[in-house]
Parts: C-alpha cells; sequence; structure tokens
C-alpha cells in the first residue's frame, strides 16, 4: 500500500491537514515577502552552492540570472577562498553583476579573518553574511580543520561586519542547544541545515583513506531540527532535503521564516541546463501558489495544522525537552 510506503526523507513524515473549504483563491501576490527590505517573489531561495573556480563562476552568473529573473534571494557557497586566493572574486562576484539590486548573501566559515570576511563582504555587495558550521564534514576531510573552538571568532566577525549575519549548518543540522548558545552570543538568524538532502561528511568519507564512517550518520534530520528550532526564534530558515514545492510548503508550516534550496536547484543546473532551471524555478513559484489557495493561506507565516509519522513524532517526543 502506498501509505505505508517507505520513507526517504524527514518531510515525508509530516502530513498537512487540508480543509475541504478552504475559502481562498490563487493569488501569486500571497508568496511575495520582504527579506532584509529587499522584495521577493517567494519565501524560498537559492542557497550556498559554490565559488572559486571557473565553473562556479558560470554557475553563479546564471544563478545570478535566474535568482534577478524570478527575484529571489541568492547565496553564494563559501567564499573563504578569498582570504588567501583573492584572485578568484570574479567567480563570486558575477553573480552580483548579474543581480545588482537582488538578495544576495555572503558566506564564509568561522575561522576566516575578521579583516578577510569584511573584505568579502564589501567586495560581494552582500546584504547579509552566512556563517556555515561544518564541524562533521571538517572531521571527515583529511586536510580538515581540526580546531572546533569556534564562538569567539563567530562574535569577532559579527562585531565587525555592518549586515545581517545568518549562522547556517551544512547538512548535519542546528540542535537546540547550539541555536541558544548562539542566541546568547547576539546571534539571531539560523539556517537549520539538516540532514536529508547533500552528506557532505559521506562525501568527504569518500576520499579519506581512513575514513569515520559514523559521520555519515550522525545528522539531525531537517524537519525533526525545524520542530525543535520553531519554539526558540521567529527568524528560523529551514533547508537541507528540500526537494520539491511541497517540501517548502511543509518547512513553512514547521515554523520556518524562509525555504533554502542548493541541491535540487544545482542538479537541475548542471545535467539540464539553466533553461530547465528557469522553468523548474517558474514551475515552483506556481506550484507554491497553488499550494497556499489549498490550504487556505491568504497571508504569511503560513499556519496549517500538521501531524507526524510515528517515527518522526517518537525522535521529538525525546528531543523536545531541549526546547525548554
Amino acid at each position: 500500500m502506498f501509505f505505508n510506503a517507505k520513507k526517504t526523507n524527514s518531510f515525508d513524515q509530516v502530513q498537512l491537514l487540508r480543509p475541504a473549504l478552504p475559502e481562498s483563491k490563487v493569488d501569486p501576490a500571497v508568496i511575495k515577502t520582504n527579506w532584509f527590505g529587499k522584495e521577493l517573489d517567494a519565501p524560498f531561495f537559492i542557497n550556498a552552492m559554490t565559488g572559486g573556480s571557473e565553473k562556479s563562476k558560470e554557475v553563479n552568473q546564471n544563478l545570478g540570472r535566474l535568482a534577478a529573473k524570478h527575484h529571489l534571494a541568492l547565496a553564494l557557497g563559501s567564499a573563504s577562498i578569498l582570504a588567501k586566493e583573492a584572485d578568484q572574486l570574479e567567480s563570486f562576484y558575477v553573480a552580483r553583476e548579474a543581480n545588482p539590486d537582488g538578495l544576495l548573501f555572503a558566506n564564509v566559515n568561522p575561522l576566516t579573518p575578521v579583516e578577510a570576511t569584511v573584505k568579502i563582504v564589501n567586495d560581494l555587495k552582500a546584504d547579509a553574511l552566512q556563517i556555515h558550521l561544518n564541524v562533521a564534514q571538517e572531521a571527515a576531510m583529511p586536510e580538515g580543520d581540526r580546531d572546533f573552538i569556534w564562538l569567539d571568532r563567530m562574535k569577532a566577525i559579527k562585531d565587525a561586519v555592518d549586515v545581517p549575519i545568518i549562522v547556517k549548518e551544512v547538512g548535519n543540522g542546528l540542535d537546540p542547544t547550539s541555536i541558544k548558545t548562539l542566541q546568547k552570543a547576539g546571534f539571531e538568524w539560523f539556517d537549520l541545515g539538516g540532514a536529508g538532502g547533500t552528506n557532505f561528511a559521506q562525501i568527504e568519507n569518500s576520499r579519506n583513506a581512513s575514513p569515520l564512517h559514523a559521520l555519515d550518520y550522525v545528522g539531525l534530520p531537517t524537519a525533526l531540527a525545524a520542530l525543535l528550532a520553531a519554539p526558540l526564534t521567529d527568524n528560523l530558515i529551514v533547508s537541507g532535503g528540500v526537494r520539491e514545492p511541497m517540501d517548502v510548503m511543509k518547512s513553512l508550516a514547521l515554523g520556518g521564516k524562509y525555504v533554502g534550496v542548493a541541491n535540487h536547484f544545482l542538479h537541475t543546473l548542471l545535467s539540464e541546463g539553466k533553461d530547465s532551471l528557469d522553468e523548474e524555478i517558474a514551475k515552483w513559484k506556481s506550484d507554491l501558489t497553488m499550494l497556499f489557495a489549498l490550504y487556505g493561506q491568504k497571508v504569511q507565516p503560513v499556519k496549517v495544522p500538521y501531524y507526524l509519522d510515528l517515527e518522526l513524532k517518537s525522535q521529538y517526543d525525546q528531543l523536545k525537552d531541549q526546547i525548554c
């Protein structure tokens, strides 16, 4: 039976309750939003992907053009390389050239020197800065960092830049304890980066002569991370394994204000080309507009009742005390 089909992603374990009488109409204006003072066509955005090479230059240029056309926010991949290889700036800046007035996020790791980070933000004319947390990925990399004392360095970056900071996990999920620690340190925006999409630790393990395979399975599933984080912050970004507009709808219902999409869009671009990604983004906007109408949503934030499959409910019940 389809009801008992094997679940492949934590979003599949979240079920939205649809009203038979939604009393709504299909209106693209309903999914429009404003973020950091800029108007956007939808609450989903193109999340951090790549930079620092000729191939990534082409990718970022195409993503910048599509972000401009569809009025979506765009987060660039890690620009920490610019602290050592300033000549790679153009591979990132092409996105800003293609989208001069759009919402653009720079991205660095916590060990990027403060002065270099300020320069990156200014050179890219970034509207906000993502600081990514990728401890599991670094641990799996043969040449990865082994110094994970990051909080004070992150605070120094926050104090030095004059744009909002988004703390972003990279495929393993932000847990409630870490969110509360970050809040005490003055951070306000959080991108969950949950497990369910690209597994960077697994990728790095595959090229490690002495892999630590336990890292392949340490991630906090995205839907579970959202359930745990939503009571702690209104500034929540849900990302990690977002495959379709229904996943966006579920992310918003779970408490996300915005939803990041990386792997699906990048795969479409690389395998099918920029025209296909153009059509895909247009369809996502159209489908999400329809879903808002079907679930009776006339304004944001989304308020849709939901229930959880037993596996996800059990996980949440075991961890929910961490919210307090």
